[in-house]
């Protein structure tokens, strides 16, 4: 039986008023006291970067998948290297959260998000099982450290064969339910500077206060920006074990938006040794700013896991 085949790219832009949504899915940086930023990629300078993840090449290092074009397949192994100016595989990494690669995989309609660590073979080839059960364009993260202690996040497509049917950002909320667990987001992104937003989670209407370390934190925020899929991966203040820093319900982050629109925000949190998602759309318009929005519907497909 013949199959119609359709790449597409798909981009949601909206400049809209000011609130927060969630869509759900079930899934969970870095030690430290103070909220930090991991969202360029090339080297802190001190000044405010706009979002990872725009190209495939930057400061001398490029991410090349591959196979770029590929079909439909659930059980599917994604392959891929990053060079350096010299075409040649690097093969050596500052670890970084645990590891010394984050990938994150994502459709460009913004559903099936998927956070994995790939493992690197002697030839510098990186390798991960991955779902690529459904259709259309996807956007394939690499997020690392160099040896000299250089952060980058790389960005590339990769285009699965079959009949695409793109989904509709989700509308606006502010409370999410994934695996029987509430996450409620407090705090209000404004464009071009850090705001301080809080996700708390509860239980059969009970603060979950023993969230468990997930790579070296109590929870994770991966932001990308809907109209070009920028990418921002924003770490926790605090960490697990240092005398100050809860074990929930609550979870901190310092996040800058780069500019107005729509982003969707990725949470990830470990508890009785499962890791959970709940996925945030949030429209960013300038200044600060308060909005009304109600709980997200129950998600339509279950969530990728680690």
């Amino acid at each position: 039986m013949s199959t119609s085949t359709k790449f597409a790219g798909f981009a949601l832009g909206l400049v809209a008023l000011f609130g927060i949504a969630l869509g759900v899915g079930s899934l969970a940086g870095s030690p430290g006291s103070e909220p930090e930023t991991h969202d360029t990629a090339a080297p802190d300078t001190g000044t405010p970067a706009g979002p990872g993840g725009l190209t495939d090449s930057a400061g001398g290092y490029t991410l090349v998948v591959a196979d770029p074009i590929t079909e439909a397949w659930r059980d599917a192994t994604l392959r891929f290297r990053i060079e350096d100016s010299t075409g040649r595989p690097v093969v050596r990494y500052t670890t970084e959260h645990e590891k010394d690669l984050h990938l994150i995989l994502v459709r460009r309609d913004m559903t099936g998000y998927q956070h994995l660590h790939p493992t690197l073979g002697a030839d510098g080839t990186w390798s991960t099982p991955v779902n690529l059960g459904r259709a259309g364009d996807y956007r394939v993260f690499a997020d690392f450290v160099t040896a000299d202690g250089q952060p980058f996040t790389l960005g590339t497509d990769l285009r699965v064969a079959g009949r695409y049917a793109p989904q509709p950002l989700a509308a606006p909320a502010t409370i999410a339910t994934v695996d029987g667990y509430r996450v409620d987001l407090n705090g209000t992104l404004a464009a071009g500077r850090s705001t301080e937003l809080t996700l708390a989670v509860s239980r059969d209407g009970q603060p979950v206060t023993d969230l468990q370390p997930y790579l070296g934190a109590y929870g994770h925020l991966v932001a990308l920006r809907a109209a070009d899929l920028g990418y921002l991966h924003v770490h926790p203040a605090g960490h697990p074990g240092d005398g100050t820093t809860p074990a929930g319900p609550g979870v901190q982050f310092a996040v800058t938006a780069p500019g107005t629109g729509d982003y969707r925000l990725f949470f990830e949190f470990r508890h009785a040794g499962t890791v959970h998602r709940a996925e945030l759309t949030v429209p960013v318009a300038p200044g600060t700013g308060t909005g009304t929005a109600q709980p997200a519907p129950e998600p339509t497909e279950p969530g990728h896991g680690h």
